[in-house]
C-alpha cells in the first residue's frame, strides 16, 4: 500500500469532477444465501471477511485502501492490499457487498467504492450487529459518496497520527432545537483525550456539487442553532464539539468562508477551523488546520495556519 506521505496527488481523489457519474461494478443477478453459508462453514469466508463487513457497515461507503488502513490500525494480520482486494472480490461474488467507480470528463476513476449488499445485511444481523442499511442507500449521488469518503479519510488520519486519539463516531447526530431538526456531521466525529481532558471534533465535508453554496448555508444554520442553544449532554457531548470544515482545496475553503459570511453565521463558543482533503495525508496533523481571522489594519479576513499541539503524534 502507498503510504500517505508517498501520495503526490495534485488534486484530491474525493474532489468533484466535471460530468461525473457513478458506475456499478458489482455482481449482477442472484446469489444464494445457502451457498454463502456453505462458504462460511468451509472457512472460505472467515472472521476477517466479517471484520471488513463491519467496517463497510460502519463507514457506509469506503475504499479498499481505507479498509486496509483500518485493518492495520486494528492489528488484524493481513499482509498486503492485494490480499484485501481478494477478500473484497470474494464478497462481491457472493453479493455480500457491492462496488462502484466514478467516471467523468477526466476519465475513469482510479479507485473503487465499496458498500453493503443484501446478503451482507443478513450476515451482520445474524451476529447481532445492528445495521440500518437498505438497498436505496446505494443510490446516493456522487457528491454524497465523495463527502463520506473524504470524512473517512480524516477520521482514519486522526486514528493513525494523533497521539490523543481515543475513538470515533462515523455518523454523529446533532439537533437543531429551534428548527426541531436532527442532522448529521457529514464527515464523522473523533474523540481526543489528553491529561483527562476530552475534546470532541466533528467534521463537516463540503463538495462542489450543484448549488453547493445554498446547501452549505442551510447546513450552517442548523449548526448555528445547535451551538447557540447547546447544553451539556446534548447529543452526548459534555461540551461544545469543535467543528472542522473540510473542503476540496484551498481555493474551495475561501469559497466556503465567503458563503459562511454571506449569512452572517455565528457559531457561539467555538472558532471554526478549516482544512482540505490532501492535508490529511501529511505526516503530522498539528499544522493542517486553518482559521480565517480579521486583520484590523486592512479590515479584511486573512487565512492563518493554526498550530494545534493536541494534534501531534
Amino acid at each position: 500500500m502507498v503510504e500517505d506521505n508517498e501520495v503526490k496527488a495534485p488534486k484530491s481523489p474525493f474532489a468533484m469532477r466535471e460530468n461525473e457519474i457513478k458506475v456499478f461494478d458489482g455482481k449482477d443477478g442472484y446469489a444464494s444465501i445457502n451457498t454463502v453459508v456453505y462458504k462460511i462453514d468451509m472457512g472460505y469466508i472467515n472472521e476477517i471477511h466479517f471484520q471488513i463487513m463491519e467496517m463497510i457497515n460502519d463507514f457506509e461507503f469506503i475504499t479498499s485502501r481505507q479498509i486496509f488502513q483500518l485493518l492495520k490500525y486494528r492489528g488484524i494480520d493481513i499482509k498486503s492490499q492485494d490480499k484485501v482486494n481478494k477478500k473484497l472480490e470474494d464478497m462481491i461474488k457472493s453479493k455480500i457487498i457491492t462496488r462502484y467507480y466514478f467516471s467523468s470528463s477526466e476519465g475513469k476513476g482510479i479507485y473503487r467504492v465499496y458498500c453493503l449488499d443484501k446478503i451482507g445485511k443478513y450476515l451482520l444481523n445474524s451476529r447481532g450487529i445492528k445495521t440500518n442499511w437498505q438497498p436505496t442507500d446505494n443510490t446516493k449521488p456522487v457528491y454524497m459518496i465523495k463527502r463520506k469518503l473524504a470524512g473517512n479519510q480524516a477520521v482514519i488520519a486522526y486514528m493513525q497520527k494523533v497521539g490523543a486519539y481515543k475513538g470515533y463516531v462515523s455518523n454523529p447526530t446533532l439537533f437543531s432545537k429551534r428548527q426541531n431538526t436532527k442532522f448529521q456531521a457529514s464527515g464523522g466525529q473523533v474523540v481526543l483525550v489528553k491529561n483527562d481532558i476530552k475534546i470532541d471534533i466533528v467534521f463537516e465535508v463540503v463538495r462542489r456539487n450543484d448549488k453547493w453554496e445554498e446547501k452549505f448555508m442551510e447546513k450552517i444554520k442548523l449548526y448555528e442553532d445547535f451551538y447557540e442553544n447547546f447544553q451539556a449532554k446534548d447529543c452526548g457531548f459534555d461540551k461544545k464539539p469543535q467543528l472542522i470544515i473540510i473542503g476540496e482545496d484551498d481555493e474551495h475553503l475561501i469559497e466556503i468562508f465567503k458563503a459562511y459570511k454571506k449569512i452572517n453565521a455565528e457559531l457561539k463558543g467555538i472558532e471554526v477551523y478549516y482544512t482540505t482533503d490532501l492535508k490529511q495525508l501529511e505526516e503530522e496533523l498539528d499544522k493542517t488546520l486553518i482559521a480565517f481571522r480579521l486583520d484590523e489594519t486592512t479590515n479584511r479576513y486573512k487565512l492563518e495556519i493554526i498550530q494545534i499541539p493536541l494534534l501531534a503524534k
